[in-house]
């Protein structure tokens, strides 16, 4: 005998599932997710253990201390930020305010899977424009072209997973002029390696938004917890949307002590640029072929033996991300210190050779 069930939304079964390779990982070199190889700042640490007490979590976080430190790091007003659950929540919290069943949203591909993941959770309709062929560079003329009038959103990673290229700051500025209407997302989780930032122009564009995470060059990807910013007219709307305790006293608290530790921010960035140059010095010699990046990480063509190569280096303890799903033959390999990228090029190197026999 069969039993009535709930139905879920056509939106839902029209979605194919998202399943992150994230089991396995421990003890392994790192270099397939972007995160800091390294860890977090010291400071981080020694805080949560200065705060984690029974009694603290009992309470229902709050953010009073940790906002305004927020704030002026990020060089902002108090009414111009909110925390979020990751760079993802703040992309659902858009999303959420801004998009509803059949509206039009622009993304491009490849790109951030939870761009079109939370749009089409909305029931949106989304439209993909690929990054240029060849070169993987932004498609700014195709973009522009692609505009209507009441596209409702388009979601950009500046600069972009996993291909590592970027669109200049003018660039972003046509787009934000072209889509008055659209809900313009500017999701700068790599900035560090990059340093194109559309922060200080939050109150000049009405339509845009800016993200950042705390996942990546801060070393806190466990701990979930990201910001999403703009002007203070469009935070309303925002705040509407989103769940007030959604990000965890000791997330909240990490971030505070995280921003303030400038030091260990600037050191650890000095160490994945140099290293990144390692990088790529290294398989310019091995004569692999590779996408020029901004980011800290790189996207190589292997070929057609791809995951064989990703294989072996797992056995050797080095993760990398096949993203030939996306891009045929391509893996990314995340930059970490000058050590550990030494450490992946000895091991592929003479898998490389041996795939070019």
């Amino acid at each position: 005998m069969e039993f009535p069930r709930p139905i879920p939304r056509p939106a839902i079964d029209r979605m194919a599932a998202y399943h992150p390779p994230s089991a396995g990982r421990a003890g392994k070199l790192r270099l397939d997710f972007n995160e800091n190889t390294s860890g977090a700042s010291p400071k981080v640490l020694a805080k949560i253990q200065e705060v984690l007490t029974a009694d603290a979590l009992t309470v229902y976080p709050e953010y009073t201390e940790v906002l305004p430190t927020l704030a002026r790091f990020f060089e902002v007003g108090e009414d111009e930020l909110v925390m979020t659950n990751g760079t993802d929540e703040a992309i659902q919290v858009l999303i959420n305010a801004y998009v509803d069943n059949d509206d039009d949203v622009l993304i491009l591909t490849p790109s951030y899977a939870m761009y079109r993941f939370y749009s089409e959770v909305a029931g949106a309709t989304v439209r993909t424009l690929p990054y240029k062929k060849d070169t993987l560079k932004f498609p700014l003329d195709e973009l522009l072209a692609a505009i209507r009038p009441d596209t409702k959103a388009i979601l950009i990673s500046n600069p972009n997973n996993p291909t590592g290229t970027a669109i200049k700051r003018d660039g972003i500025e046509r787009i934000l002029d072209k889509a008055p209407r659209a809900a313009v997302l500017i999701d700068e989780a790599y900035f560090e390696f990059c340093g194109i930032t559309m922060l200080p122009y939050l109150n000049e564009y009405p339509n845009l938004f800016v993200s950042r995470t705390f996942s990546k060059v801060y070393g806190m990807a466990a701990l979930r917890v990201g910001c999403l910013f703009s002007c203070s007219d469009n935070m309303q709307a925002i705040h509407k949307s989103h769940s007030p305790y959604s990000v965890n006293y000791l997330a909240a608290i990490a971030a505070k002590a995280a921003v303030e530790d400038t030091g260990f921010l600037k050191s650890f960035v000095t160490e994945v640029l140099a290293a990144r140059e390692v990088l790529t010095a290294g398989l310019e010699k091995l004569g692999v072929p590779y996408v020029p990046t901004q980011a800290n990480f790189v996207l190589m063509h292997i070929g057609p033996r791809a995951q064989e190569v990703c294989d072996k280096l797992k056995v050797a303890g080095i993760l990398v991300r096949n993203r030939s799903y996306e891009i045929p033959g391509c893996v990314r390999v995340t930059v970490g210190t000058q050590d550990q990228t030494r450490r992946f090029l000895a091991a592929f190197e003479p898998l490389w050779k041996e795939i070019q026999r």
